[in-house]
């Protein structure tokens, strides 16, 4: 695995868990820091779908399924925002289900680099992990 992509992928996990630490070490940051991480998480939804989109797209003749396919995360960020926007911890739990299908769609499918499989496992445990705790202290 490439020591870069390691890197920051794994820089890429702190923002899940600035809510957990804001509940910790700032509760007056706590509900900005929910809305906050809820955002990053579409956004990291919605990256995982143009990275599967691309390597759809290096086929030479790419499979339109996969290609409609890969704009399911970001649809479906954008709907777990706009449906749970007044259940914060909800919103949080419907995000780090969809970071699981996404996961699950990406091991499942091939087509990427070797390595690819063992990085998104890592950084879909770190980044759901994250949203579960923040949505815990959210809840009591």
């Amino acid at each position: 695995m490439p020591r870069a992509v390691l890197i920051y992928g794994l820089l890429g996990i702190l923002p899940f868990w600035a809510l957990p630490a804001a509940a910790v070490l700032a509760p007056v940051w706590t509900e900005a820091a929910a809305a906050i991480v809820g955002a990053y998480a579409a956004l990291i939804l919605s990256f995982l779908g143009g990275a599967r989109w691309g390597l759809a797209v290096r086929e030479p003749t790419p499979n339109p399924v996969v290609i409609g396919l890969s704009m399911l995360p970001t649809l479906g960020g954008l709907a777990a925002l706009v449906v749970t926007h007044s259940d914060v911890r909800l919103q949080l739990l419907v995000l780090g289900v969809a970071l699981t299908l996404s996961w699950m769609w990406d091991i499942a499918a091939g087509g990427a680099p070797p390595w690819y499989g063992r990085l998104r496992t890592v950084l879909t445990l770190g980044a759901v992990g994250g949203l579960c705790v923040g949505a815990l202290q959210l809840g009591g």
